[in-house]
């Protein structure tokens, strides 16, 4: 059994992991559908990805033929392909695809993986004079090979490339197309010139379709102009062989006379069965070719016996209006196949009729005697217009349309069990607004910015594109990062603008205006190229992972399943009228008040006008109260209320039984720290390793979060707004219902408004694309990972954000957010700011998770330290590998009054003292940390210490002068051992030994150190120097001696025979 985890479901199984950490370690990847999605309607995630542009490999291959004459266009086309096992875990195709489109004559692939970045993964394919056709693109792979047929007008093409399971794997995975520029496409293997193509230049096939035979020929089907379906085959890739051509056809004399005579010779204007759209089915010893003609009617050819077995008029299945229809040629009709062991062959035939356009599903039978015929299965309507494509699965139908704006349209249904035959929604991604809002305290720039430059707005190429329309050049930008790409937009912009600019002097205000005129047209070129660029060009759905993808002229975008709440605020009223039950509330009543409560959210937010909009938007980013700013934003619609906006949705109040019930569902519903319902399905852990990691998939999931953040950013903001109504206006509410609205629906509410607003934020810098396990990023998580995460990763300019938006008003890791923002000030050179934000996050230390884990050595945790004092050692160490030493010192002298008790905390926090302001310089306070040392040890340690380095600095008279309370013999001791263990001519330690004693008033022991001075000097040097200082030593000693009472005065010099004495 295939185990894998769907793209959608990565994303659902995100926002679970908000509620725990530790599911966000090792995700459970269910054998069926996640409980949180509602897979009633879904939403468009674009792909693009933001920082880098695709680099397409420029191949043109010449075939010496000339221009069609004949006029002949087709539309752009695309299509998908995905592996086989694209669904399988561990599989090299894992999650992999390829998809394609066409224009005029060239062609461009692109392969994909969703977890691994794939190298020379685009290619682009020009062949002069050769236009594609519609269906002209096929891919099908073998156990070796991944073989891609090309249909042209005038010629055909097998690419024969390596299968990825056949390919060397390193450490950066390589595309199939890393290699296609060694191929020779011009030889006979690759490609072959249609020999009829040049014969008559006015007509031309008017689609096609293609595959890879049993035998490995290819075969290429083309409708001709006469109505009939030529084949052309080539023999398989390694075998010799020659190409045949076939034709399809009626047996008719006139048939064969016509051949691809031009319409207008022959007389009539249409070919009635002049196919519009082919599709292919391949059986063991056969190959059924289905074609879809001008006559309406549908038509199955065996491939093998080169005959017609089937013929349908697909207007026995309208309804009504057959007459008008069939008096027209078909020219937008559209047929697609799906196969599946459990449900045979099935057919899916749409009809293109003005304002009444329909899909029929059929299916094939057979019967004895290779007899065939089709059952009906499901009549569908729409009252879309223009089909772009569709894709039939087992069980839906899912289509793509442009409406009469020019705006993408996609939806799908069930053609087995719609019993409504109303169409699921799909909430697709808005184009740009047409206009930028700028408040007159905003920066124009700084707005126009934020606007090309956030996520689910503009791509790169986009943007790249009006660049080069608006500085009139040639330049190239596809090496430009994304903040180099802002940065030359900037100065494009402005140039622009001072150029312009003839007066010396402006006044603010007029300078504000031309800011804005100059940063609308640019705005303006680049909405005009990201229309362009967006335009829908064909559907893909992988069968291995339910992978739905709409494939645009510039990106390709990607379905997900909509959380049931966001389905619920996101539909279209005719929609959401509809709806019965909902799955936020099991109870009958329940449900119909949450429904009756969302219809009310819609009305507040289509009652709320830009400036209002604007205000709330800005009290979050400004980090206001946003119940407060709710408050006067109800006044503002209050005050404005022209309509009776605010009295429908009072009146529309009273049909909730009890409003306070339903409220709390839905704020359950969208407070991510709820406790998960329990899952008792069958789970298989699997490794994050293996699963979305490349680039494209960390791009969509930030793309993601951020579409579902901002969704239910509004929803919260409308909610905190309806419920402020209640409080002043709620007529069926109780008092217990308003207290209980005031003191905690409320403030729940505005809590998960401001942390949907910061999920957004996050997403829109991009954070998100660190790593897969960084999704526990629920501000009131107690695990703390994701900032844990960003620190780790040292995004430090992003986690100061984080907890700069953060702080006002989440009351969870209070402490572990004060830690993480003291790395942030480190980072940015701002020590004194670090330290007071570790000073803060100490008191927190024993009651949160992230801090506890911080401090929890095992080996630690089996002492008695208090858990503030191992925390307050963590920090000296970073702060110690830094190089903050004044840091350290303030910090450890703060943490010895935590130490109290701790004898042993208490040594080694005065020895950090110690060594800090030794190593400073600071060698009085040095001589003081040492003092105050409780463990003899360590203090005779630091006291050593502080003899070497002064001795070594030369500061000799420091030395000296220290008093030394209770600790004047080790500092004896330490100095004669240095003394009597280091070379006589280069050190000095017998002189500070004598000034030592000197200072002290302590004659007799100075004279004892000069005298073991003279005598060494006498063994160990014997040079004039020597003799000169040892001289002197003797008369110092005797010096000494004089000040001595004459008892006292004498020197006993340990020998091998008797004691001397001087």
């Amino acid at each position: 059994m295939y185990i894998y985890m769907r793209f959608s479901e990565v994303v659902h199984w995100l926002f679970k992991c908000l509620k725990g950490g530790s599911a966000a370690i090792s995700p459970r990847v269910h054998r069926g559908k996640m409980a949180v999605v509602l897979e009633k309607s879904y939403i468009e995630i674009c792909g693009f990805e933001r920082e880098s542009l695709l680099r397409f490999r420029q191949i043109t291959l010449n075939l010496g033929v000339g221009l069609h004459f004949g006029g002949v266009k087709y539309a752009d086309s695309a299509g998908g392909f995905s592996y086989e096992d694209s669904g399988k875990l561990l599989s090299v195709t894992s999650n992999r695809f390829i998809h394609w489109s066409t224009s005029g004559d060239t062609v461009q692939f692109v392969e994909q993986s969703l977890d691994t970045n794939l190298l020379n993964n685009s290619v682009r394919l020009h062949i002069p004079n050769c236009l594609l056709l519609p269906g002209g693109v096929c891919i099908q792979e073998t156990l070796n090979n991944v073989i891609i047929l090309i249909v042209t007008s005038q010629s055909v093409h097998r690419l024969v490339l390596p299968h990825p399971t056949r390919m060397y794997r390193s450490v950066s995975m390589q595309s199939i197309f890393t290699d296609i520029g060694k191929l020779n496409l011009n030889e006979p293997a690759h490609s072959y010139v249609l020999p009829f193509a040049q014969a008559v230049p006015a007509s031309a096939p008017s689609t096609s379709a293609a595959w890879i035979s049993h035998q490995g020929e290819a075969v290429f089907a083309l409708a001709s102009p006469s109505g009939s379906i030529t084949a052309v085959t080539l023999p398989a890739h390694d075998q010799d062989g020659t190409v045949s051509i076939q034709e399809l056809k009626q047996s008719s004399m006139m048939q064969r006379l016509a051949g691809w005579m031009p319409t207008a010779i022959r007389g009539d204007q249409s070919i009635p069965d002049l196919a519009i759209s082919l599709a292919v089915h391949q059986l063991e010893d056969d190959t059924f070719i289905f074609a879809l003609c001008q006559d309406h009617k549908l038509r199955m050819w065996s491939f093998k016996h080169q005959m017609c077995l089937l013929v349908t008029d697909m207007l026995e299945y309208m309804p009504a209006g057959r007459g008008e229809v069939k008096a027209s040629p078909a020219l937008a009709h559209k047929l697609r196949l799906f196969f599946s062991s459990s449900t045979g062959l099935c057919l899916a035939i749409y009809l293109a009729v003005p304002k009444r356009s329909q899909f029929c599903v059929l299916q094939l039978v057979a019967s004895e005697n290779n007899r065939y015929s089709l059952d009906h299965i499901s009549t569908l309507f729409t009252t879309q217009e223009t089909l772009v494509d569709f894709v039939l699965t087992a069980s839906d139908i899912w289509a793509v349309w442009l409406d009469n704006d020019d705006q993408t349209v996609v939806k799908y249904i069930s053609f087995e069990h719609s019993t409504t035959g109303m169409w699921n929604q799909v909430f697709v991604q808005p184009s740009p607004e047409e206009e930028v809002h700028v408040g007159e305290d905003q920066d124009p720039r700084e707005i126009y910015l934020d606007v090309l430059f956030s996520p689910l707005r503009f791509t790169a190429s986009a943007i790249i594109k009006a660049l080069q329309i608006y500085k009139r050049g040639t330049e190239r930008y596809s090496d430009l990062s994304w903040e180099e790409l802002k940065k030359e937009v900037t100065v494009t912009v402005e140039n622009e603008l001072q150029g312009s600019v003839t007066e010396y002097e402006f006044c603010q205000e007029d300078y504000r205006l031309l800011q804005v005129e100059f940063w609308s047209k640019f705005y303006a070129c680049c909405l005009q190229y990201q229309d362009v660029l967006s335009t829908p060009l064909a559907l893909h759905i992988s069968p291995a992972t339910a992978m739905v993808c709409v494939l645009k002229k510039g990106f390709v975008s990607f379905l997900l399943p909509c959380f049931a709440v966001d389905h619920l605020y996101l539909s279209s009223d005719e929609y959401l009228f509809s709806e019965e039950e909902t799955p936020i509330a099991e109870d009958s009543n329940l449900s119909r008040d949450v429904l009756q409560l969302v219809q009310c959210l819609r009305m507040v937010s289509e009652s709320l006008p830009e400036d209002m909009a604007y205000e709330m938007d800005k009290a979050l980013e400004d980090l206001l109260s946003p119940e407060k700013v709710s408050e006067k934003v109800l006044e503002g619609l209050l005050a404005s209320d022209n309509e009776n906006v605010i009295q429908d949705i009072l009146n529309k109040l009273q049909d909730i039984s009890n409003p306070t019930v339903a409220i709390n569902t839905l704020l359950r519903e969208l407070d991510l720290e709820a406790d998960a319902e329990t899952d008792t399905r069958p789970t298989v852990r699997i490794s994050l390793s293996q699963l979305y990691g490349s680039s494209v998939a960390a791009s969509l999931i930030c793309q993601a979060v951020c579409q579902t953040a901002m969704t239910r950013t509004l929803l919260c903001r409308d909610l905190l707004i309806l419920q402020q109504l209640y409080l002043r206006n709620g007529d069926n509410v109780s008092g217990a219902q308003l207290l209980q609205l005031q003191q905690d629906l409320i403030p729940r509410c505005s809590s998960l408004l401001c942390s949907y607003h910061l999920l957004k934020q996050m997403s829109v810098i991009h954070v998100f694309s660190i790593s897969l396990t960084s999704f526990t990023s629920w501000p009131s998580n107690p695990s703390f990972l994701f900032p844990e995460c960003l620190m780790v990763n040292c995004q430090y300019a992003q986690l100061q954000e984080y907890v700069w938006l953060v702080g006002p008003w989440c009351q969870v890791n209070v402490g572990s957010y004060r830690f993480v923002l003291g790395h942030c000030y480190l980072a940015s050179g701002e020590g004194q700011k670090a330290l007071q934000c570790f000073q803060e996050a100490a008191a927190e230390v024993d009651k949160e998770e992230f801090l506890m884990k911080l401090t929890g050595s095992d080996e630690e945790a089996a002492t008695a330290t208090a858990p503030r004092l191992l925390y307050y050692n963590k920090v000296l160490r970073l702060l110690e590998d830094i190089g903050l030493p004044e840091l350290v010192i303030n910090l450890a002298t703060l943490a010895i009054s935590e130490a109290a008790n701790d004898e042993r905390s208490q040594a080694a926090l005065w020895t950090r003292i110690f060594k800090h302001h030794l190593d400073l310089g600071h060698n009085s306070q040095a001589y003081e940390a040492l003092t105050q040392n409780p463990d003899s040890s360590r203090q005779l340690d630091c006291l050593r210490q502080l003899v070497v380095v002064l001795c070594e600095r030369a500061q000799l008279r420091d030395l000296v002068q220290f008093l030394f309370v209770n600790l004047h013999d080790e500092v004896v001791s330490i100095i004669e051992s240095r003394a009597r263990a280091v070379d006589l001519m280069t050190h000095n330690y017998y002189e500070l030994l004598y000034a030592f004693h000197i200072n002290r008033h302590n004659y007799r022991k100075a004279g004892t150190v000069m005298f073991e001075y003279g005598m060494r000097l006498g063994r160990e040097v014997r040079t004039l120097r020597g003799l000169q200082k040892q001289v002197n030593c003797y008369l110092a000693a005797l010096n000494c001696l004089r000040l001595v009472h004459p008892d006292y005065a004498w020197i006993v010099q340990p020998s091998s025979g008797a004691a001397v004495s001087i």
